[in-house]
Formats: C-alpha cells, structure tokens, sequence
C-alpha cells in the first residue's frame, strides 16, 4: 500500500451520500486536469461551502502524473483550510472516474484515492459484476468507496465514447447492488457524455420515470448521473464569436438536473461545462489581447469563470451550497 488517503485529509463518500441523500441535494463530481481547475473548484465550493469529489480521469491521470495528483489533492485540502479559516477543512473525496480495469484502480487506491469507479457498463451483465465485485472486494481493506455503473451513455469524453444510449433495467439494480457490494449506482437515463449530447430541436429529457422505478427497487441507494453538462449557450456563442467551432452543442436542462437531485440521486458529474467557461474565457482573452503571451493573464481569467460556474452549480442545481458542515 503506498498511501492512505486519509493521510491526505480526504474523505470517502459513504458519509457524504447518506447526507445527501436525506438532504435531498446531490454533491457535485467536478473533473479537473490542472491547477487552474483545482482552485477553482476549490474556491467555489469553500465560498458556498457545499462538499466536492475531485474527479480524475485515466486520461486526466496520464495527463496530470498520477505523483503530482497525490500532492495536489492533499494541497487542496490545506488550501481549503486556508480559505475557511480556524480548523475547518472541506469534505474532499478525490474519485477515479471511468476506471477500465482492476489494475488501473488498485492502483489509484495506493496513490491515495478515496473512492474509484470501475466501469464494466460496455461488458456482459454477468462480467460486469464479476470486475466490479473484484474492486470491492480489495479496496474494502482500505475503506475506499466503489462506484458501478449499469447501462450505456451515449457520446464522447475522454476515453469514454458509445454511439448510443442503452437505458439502465430497473429490474436489474437489487440483483447487481447485491452481488457486488458497491457504494453507489451510476445509470444511465438519458443524460450524455462531452458537448453534442443532442441535436437541434430536440428537446431532451431525462428518464426520470426510469429513476423512480430503480428508487422503488432500491429506497435510498446512492445513484450517480454522468454526463450532466448543460452546455450553456452563452458560453457556446462566446466561444463561437471568438474564433471557435461548436457547433450544435446542446447540452442537459438545469431544471432537469435540479429534479433529479432532490431524489436518490447523491452525486452528479460535470465536466464539459467547465471545459467550456475556461475555453470561452481564453478565446476572449486571445481576440482582445492579441499581444498577451503571459499564461497567467488568459488562465486567471478562466479560472474565475470556473469558479462562478462551479458556484452557480452548487447553489441553484445541484442543492448542495450550505451543505458542507451540517
């Protein structure tokens, strides 16, 4: 074992989903790739003081170097401390999202991950349970949470792409929760990965009667929602009038999101909207300042624009703003 993320000051995320799910609010799962990221995250969810799971992706992992993330997670902790003041520090878990394999989380575990995901989802039900059963049964020695995922999210992010949507089976959950032991449920009802969840006069809508029937199934389980972007389309034209070429990118409705979050559902991710504000801070940075080369001076506004994001997130859709010390 290399590090225990206890010693980091992390948290796992059984107490923060048995709040949540009482609370009738979800905790956000914000991904972030670099430092500009962290402290925004960071920073907004200390102003709202709502509980977070940084989320890393393998991608992310390779991209970051998974020694560097060790520190940097614990530097959030510290640095959360530093913005509250006297010996408060912020619930922090520090989750592997999209694991593909027992080996890729056994080893997050030792770099001082509180909580992983293994994401049989694209494999046969009874492989499936089988690799989320064998991460389970290991990371129990360490008191790291797992989170699995039944059915198929459709769209692109990272190294997670599936052309289409495959609904999760209600009739499924009591027989998957069962035999492999998992901390909470990722389903899939009609939320999508990456930007161009939908087309153009399409009016998306989450299977929240999919959602109520798994809640029948299994009262009170923790349920994880991916892909819960809403691609706000003032970050959109701001990219667009600055250079950029999204086109068609539509994204999840707020108020959906808002719905889904009052019920079991403890946990939502969200990863492309961040993208987005620090994309459309950057372009507009580059069209006004032309002559700017210092990286602090279009990151410093990125990360501010994240920041606001990330607290309108905690605060009016995912519930979570005031929720960090209760």
């Amino acid at each position: 074992m290399g590090v225990c993320y206890k010693d980091l000051g992390l948290v796992n995320t059984r107490e923060m989903f048995k709040k949540a799910v009482s609370g009738g609010y979800a905790v956000p799962a914000y991904n972030f790739n670099n430092m500009e990221q962290l402290q925004a995250i960071i920073q907004a969810c200390c102003e709202v003081e709502s509980p977070v799971i940084l989320q890393i992706s393998k991608g992310a992992r390779q991209y970051a170097n998974q020694t560097l993330l060790r520190y940097m997670a614990q530097g959030a902790v510290e640095y959360s401390r530093e913005i509250l003041g006297g010996n408060k520090i912020l619930p922090i878990a520090l989750h592997l999202d999209h694991g593909d394999s027992f080996e890729l989380c056994k080893s997050c575990v030792e770099y001082g991950f509180s909580s992983v995901m293994i994401d049989g989802s694209s494999k046969p039900y009874e492989e499936n349970i089988a690799l989320t059963k064998q991460v389970v049964d290991y990371t129990r020695e360490f008191d790291v949470t797992v989170e699995g995922e039944l059915g198929v999210l459709a769209g692109v992010e990272d190294e997670v792409s599936a052309e289409s949507h495959t609904y999760t089976e209600p009739d499924d959950v009591v027989d998957f929760t069962t035999k492999t032991g998992v901390d909470s449920l990722a389903i899939s009802i009609g939320t999508s990965h990456g930007a161009y969840k939908f087309k153009p006069g399409q009016n998306p809508r989450i299977r929240l009667d999919i959602l109520k029937e798994i809640e029948e199934r299994i009262p009170g389980f923790p349920i994880v929602l991916h892909g819960s972007s809403s691609v706000p389309q003032d970050l959109v034209q701001i990219i667009n009038t600055h250079g950029g070429q999204l086109k068609d990118a539509i994204g999840i409705g707020e108020d959906q999101l808002r719905e889904a979050s009052k019920s079991a559902v403890c946990k939502i991710n969200i990863d492309s909207d961040g993208r987005l504000a620090m994309t459309a801070a950057i372009r507009k940075v580059f069209v006004e300042k032309p002559a700017e080369f210092d990286p602090r001076k279009y990151l410093g506004p990125a990360r501010d624009a994240l920041k606001e994001l990330y607290k309108h997130k905690c605060i009016n859709v995912l519930g979570s703003a005031g929720k960090a010390f209760e």
